[in-house]
């Protein structure tokens, strides 16, 4: 499952959603292009590639710049308010998704 959180570009929440893999591909493929900043993980890099392919722009945030931002008790819902939060900062460095690997 994945929680989505989406802002305004004055900091106003859009929507928040709990969508699954399917959902989320089919939700993302009929928004216009928007930014999607996501947390880095394994499982983030793919969905990176999918949503680029989508017209979409993604960032990944390193784990360890997010948890500052979190304001409560940790849940989905919070931590995806967080990664918003710590995507609006100027000086947020993002992690660069990568390319699909190579077979060896």
């Amino acid at each position: 499952m994945f929680h989505a959180h989406g802002l305004h570009a004055k900091g106003h929440a859009i929507f928040r959603k709990k969508l699954s893999r399917q959902q989320l591909l089919s939700f993302f493929s009929n928004l216009r292009a928007v930014t999607v900043v996501m947390e880095a993980c394994v499982g983030s890099r793919w969905l990176a590639r999918k949503l680029n392919a989508l017209g979409h722009v993604t960032k990944l945030i390193s784990p360890q710049y997010v948890r500052p931002f979190v304001k409560s008790n940790k849940n989905d819902y919070i931590d995806t308010e967080a990664i918003c939060e710590a995507a609006s900062r100027p000086t947020m460095r993002f992690v660069e998704p990568r390319q699909k690997p190579s077979n060896f």
